[in-house]
């Protein structure tokens, strides 16, 4: 079994899918003959095997050349999903074969389909090639290692499926420069890229060829089958047949005037292979017969091994200008022209678009591509990723991937990868990294801060003007009975909550959490300690009436002053341990407002009082605020005239409810994006109107008193201990009988006891003033 030999028949597609198979079976190939063969036309990547084919060597590139040339044209064009299409048979198949090994090894191109094309195709058998195709429209590259007949009948099926535009053609060397497989299929095709071994015309072969008759031609024994089947005729009168159109060839008919002709593009390699097998047996009997003409007894017969060895060997310039060699496969040296299919203005052409030799030249912008002009198709799996989403390769099939999107606070690392920014960053609009979360605090131009400061300002103020009256006045009545040294204190407590506000707003620093920590708490303590203060005093008072006329203990001006500040310093106490076991400071709290969407995350500047810490710095206050309600409960049935229970009563009522609302507001909105100045704004409010509540109830009747009506603001009568507690029980007594009373009579009755004439005053008794009890 031979190699099968060419005929030079250009547009005999028959003999052209012939000559792409070569028989292996003989000797001719193998070890056992040992006869080296040079082909000008076998390109199958099974031939450079040294241990089956070792004596096989061929003037054109093997396909592995063509594989790799055609891998770099796909990865120039960022093709990255593409699909195969073989004829069966040792060229298709291992053209194929070397195009997805190549692909494999410099990665980035993903085979979608690898389709094969039977020897004897069914009916229908092209259409569903086309469908399998359509199965990953994606991959709109074809890759076509077939025969021109195959190519065909791809194309034709194509067209009928209505997908001419869809799919973008990327041909092997057996499309080439072909107009056959392309002939009224322009449409389909257009776009084609396709690829042929480097080649050029050679001169004279033309002229030469033409002028070949069926007189000077005789030794091809295949020469008068070309001319019947070139010129439509037949030589014998007996092949013609009744009714038939085919007439009888005259002998006078001429190549390339009678019928069409081009030059085939495989001459240029039967000139080199014939001269590479010319040069090596000269070069074999220049070595082994010098200065012999014709052969010596050592070329006869010749060596196949030793003419092996100078087939390798031989250098020289080709036909085209191109140098032969072969490598120690036996393999030349993969040149290639790569062509596009383009039609321009109702004409349709093969034009040279780059070409290959070891690496890439690629011409881009000579292309030409169906319905986007010089715009590059898409032939891609997936698309690529927005900024911010990460690939998901799928399992077996790296150029496909679903795209993620980094969610949260995540931001994109690379293609694959997403990762949660530090805690005091948030990420980017199109989360390719990580930028500052914005700090926020409570500014003084806030809305929130409006009404606080307002209700601070107006309170600071009436402190003051109370302050200066009772000032101004210090000596009056009204200001003695009120008691003078307590009053004093607990309108500095009222200033000082009032003050808070302006702390709790200014920005968090050392100085200011400091600060914090010693007056929000400190304010509310010295007002309820004052008030608890004198409650207590009352209640002491009219519980010893009840069992001795003799005076309770600490009831002095200075001994409530101890008390009172006895009291206050428990607070300062708890403030100073609380330094100690964990000193101030500011922070930035990134979690309290740490969205869901990190668009709206903001970092809290703020000082380092927890809400537990907040509860336990006010519920000393909260303490001393409780027990002076429940005093003020139990001194309630005292007469209005001698004492203020009864103003201290309702100012604690007042205050309760107050602080009653702050708390589920204060904790209700823990959760909530406003947090800080929601819980800043309510407690300020909360602090500011219980300072309110007792300026406005124990001291604003005061100042009204001494301001417009200084006719009251007068001594009253004294009354002696035993006096004060009579009344307290009358009190009591007519209150019960209130009860099955209409009208208050038993208020009437009380009253016109009250102004009874008092007993007269003895040693052993203590007197006091009625606003003074």
């Amino acid at each position: 079994t031979v190699q099968t030999l060419p005929k030079l028949f250009p547009h005999d597609g028959a003999e052209r899918k012939k000559r792409r198979t070569l028989l292996t079976s003989g000797p001719c190939c193998g070890r056992g003959g040992q006869i080296p063969q040079i082909s000008y036309a076998s390109t199958a990547p099974d031939l450079s095997d040294n241990s089956r084919y070792d004596f096989f060597s061929r003037v054109v590139p093997s396909d592995t050349y063509q594989a790799q040339a055609m891998v770099d044209i796909v990865r120039a064009l960022k093709w990255n999903y593409v699909s195969t299409v073989a004829s069966e048979g040792s060229y298709g198949e291992s053209g194929v074969e070397a195009f997805i090994q190549k692909s494999r090894e410099d990665g980035g191109v993903c085979i979608a389909q690898s389709v094969k094309i039977p020897r004897e195709p069914k009916a229908g058998e092209f259409d569903k090639i086309i469908r399998r195709l359509l199965e990953t429209s994606n991959a709109r590259a074809v890759i076509i290692f077939a025969n021109e007949d195959d190519i065909r009948r791809v194309l034709e099926a194509a067209r009928r499926a209505n997908q001419t535009g869809h799919f973008f053609w990327m041909g092997s060397d057996s499309w080439g420069s072909k107009i056959a497989p392309v002939l009224h299929l322009e449409e389909v095709a257009e776009g084609a890229v396709t690829i042929l071994p480097k080649r050029m015309s050679v001169r004279g072969f033309d002229r030469y060829f033409s002028s070949r008759t069926l007189d000077n031609n005789r030794r091809n024994i295949w020469f008068a089958e070309f001319w019947e089947d070139n010129f439509h005729c037949k030589l014998s009168r007996h092949a013609l047949k009744k009714g038939s159109h085919v007439k009888k060839c005259t002998n006078r008919e001429r190549i390339g005037q009678d019928s069409a002709y081009e030059q085939e593009g495989k001459v240029q390699f039967v000139i080199d292979a014939v001269y590479a097998m010319g040069h090596a047996l000269h070069a074999m009997h220049r070595d082994l017969c010098p200065g012999r003409v014709g052969l010596c007894p050592r070329m006869d017969p010749v060596d196949g091994t030793q003419l092996l060895k100078y087939i390798r060997n031989v250098n020289f310039s080709g036909i085209a200008g191109n140098p032969v060699t072969f490598n120690e496969n036996g393999d030349a040296p993969g040149r290639y022209d790569i062509y596009q299919y383009q039609l321009r203005n109702d004409s349709a052409e093969y034009k040279v678009i780059g070409s290959w030799t070891d690496h890439l030249h690629l011409r881009i912008e000579r292309m030409h591509w169906p319905g986007s002009g010089q715009q590059l198709p898409r032939s891609i799996c997936s698309l690529p990723c927005q900024p911010g989403e990460r690939k998901k390769t799928v399992k077996g099939m790296p150029c496909c991937w679903h795209c993620e999107p980094c969610t949260g606070y995540q931001y994109q690392v690379d293609r694959y990868t997403c990762k949660t920014c530090p805690y005091d960053m948030r990420p980017t609009e199109n989360r390719t990294g990580c930028r500052p979360i914005p700090i926020i605090k409570l500014e003084w131009d806030s809305p929130w801060a409006v009404l606080p400061l307002f209700l601070a300002v107006v309170g600071i103020a009436a402190t003051l003007f109370v302050v200066i009256t009772f000032v101004r006045y210090n000596d009056t009545p009204i200001v003695k009975a009120s008691g003078r040294e307590l009053s004093y204190v607990l309108l500095a407590g009222i200033f000082l909550c009032y003050a808070t506000t302006f702390l709790m707003i200014a920005e968090p620093d050392l100085g200011t959490c400091s600060l914090r920590r010693i007056f929000l708490g400190l304010g509310m303590s010295i007002s309820y300690a004052a008030l608890l203060t004198k409650t207590n005093r009352i209640y002491r008072i009219f519980e010893q009436g009840k069992r001795s006329v003799s005076a309770p203990r600490f009831i002095s001006p200075a001994s409530q002053l101890a008390i009172t500040f006895s009291l206050i310093s428990l607070q300062l106490l708890g403030i100073c341990v609380w330094f100690v076991v964990d000193p101030s400071h500011s922070v930035v709290d990134f979690q309290d407002q740490r969205t869901l969407d990190p668009r709206f995350a903001r970092g809290v500047l703020k000082c380092d009082i927890s809400d537990l810490s907040l509860i336990c710095l006010l519920g000393y206050s909260m303490l001393l605020m409780v027990t002076c309600t429940v005093y003020a409960i139990k001194t309630r049935g005292v007469p209005e005239t001698f004492n203020e229970a009864k103003p201290i009563g309702f100012t604690m009522y007042t205050t309760c409810i107050v602080w009653l609302a702050f708390i589920p507001i204060f904790f209700g909105t823990s959760q909530s994006a406003d947090k800080l100045y929601i819980q800043t704004t309510t407690l300020t409010v909360s602090v500011s109107l219980s300072a309110s509540v007792s300026l406005g109830m124990l001291y604003m009747p005061k100042v009204y008193i001494i301001l417009f009506h200084p006719e009251q603001n007068v001594p009253k009568r004294k009354r002696s201990l035993k006096a004060v507690v009579t009344a307290a029980a009358m009190s009591n007594k007519f209150t019960q009988k209130g009860n099955f009373r209409p009208n208050g009579e038993a208020k009437s009755e009380l009253c016109e006891n009250l102004e009874a004439p008092a007993l007269a005053t003895k040693q052993t008794y203590v007197t006091y003033t009625n606003h003074a009890v």
